[in-house]
């Protein structure tokens, strides 16, 4: 029987190549997202590599939703070895006193609320097997907070604390839980960031081999395939450019 993995924000960046890694080594895939053409279209490009694909149109933002259309999945979809919490976003890059509160709210309600309310959904079918692993997405956000980053760091530490307590709360039960906290990575993320200003997108970038999406997803697919008695519980990615969130070099020209 194959195994089945469930990734929220599949539609572009790491959650698109998370689902292609995946459906190319055998894997059922389970693809959610918000904007239903993109979903369509992945569902399409999985089926054509021969994957079995089920589409769930959410916004993880909405808790009953996200409750009713995962209760209501197919009862052979419901055995979920593995959980994406791979839907998240910055928006905005101002100071405190300045910030977009309406920013704030989408980023909170998002990067920790959506995550929670997802995970909330898809736990207890992985409590009643006695099995499962969980990825969060985090980022170097929740490692260190750098100017401007406020709300979007206060976020992703609350990824990191709530993946140690998932950790913690679901040992008994079997249950991998794994931090993944990427670098710079040249996806949509700045582009969402500055509200869709592809110049400032891409100075984020310029001189910089930044990470691909790519990468992360062939980081999970390798903590997803360790041992049965192996667990990654945290691991930080950077281009080799850089070390942290406040140093890194640039190429000149």
């Amino acid at each position: 029987m194959s195994r089945i993995i469930l990734i929220t924000g599949a539609t572009s960046g790491f959650g698109k190549a998370i689902a292609e890694k995946f459906a190319k080594e055998g894997y059922d895939v389970i693809i959610t997202g918000r904007r239903l053409e993109r979903l369509q279209e992945l569902e399409k490009e999985l089926h054509a590599i021969g994957a079995k694909v089920l589409s769930l149109n959410f916004d993880v933002r909405k808790r009953y939703e996200v409750q009713d259309i995962i209760n209501d999945m197919p009862e052979e979809w419901k055995n979920i070895d593995i959980l994406v919490n791979n839907a998240g976003l910055a928006v905005g890059l101002d100071h405190i006193d300045t910030g977009n509160i309406d920013d704030w709210d989408r980023m909170i309600d998002t990067n920790v609320k959506g995550l929670l309310y997802v995970t909330r959904a898809v736990v207890p079918l992985m409590v009643a097997r006695n099995s499962g692993h969980i990825f969060n997405i985090s980022s170097i956000a929740g490692k260190e907070v750098y100017e401007n980053g406020n709300v979007y760091c206060a976020s992703k530490h609350a990824v990191e604390a709530l993946s140690k307590a998932m950790r913690i709360d679901l040992l008994k039960h079997n249950i991998k839980v794994t931090n993944i906290a990427p670098g710079m990575a040249e996806t949509e993320f700045s582009l969402v960031r500055f509200k869709g200003d592809k110049e400032k997108a891409r100075d984020v970038y310029r001189g910089i081999e930044a990470l691909r999406a790519e990468d992360i997803a062939d980081v999970v697919y390798y903590c997803a395939t360790l041992p049965p008695h192996v667990c990654i519980n945290d691991l930080t990615i950077t281009p080799a450019a850089q070390a942290n969130v406040y140093y890194n070099v640039r190429l000149k020209g």
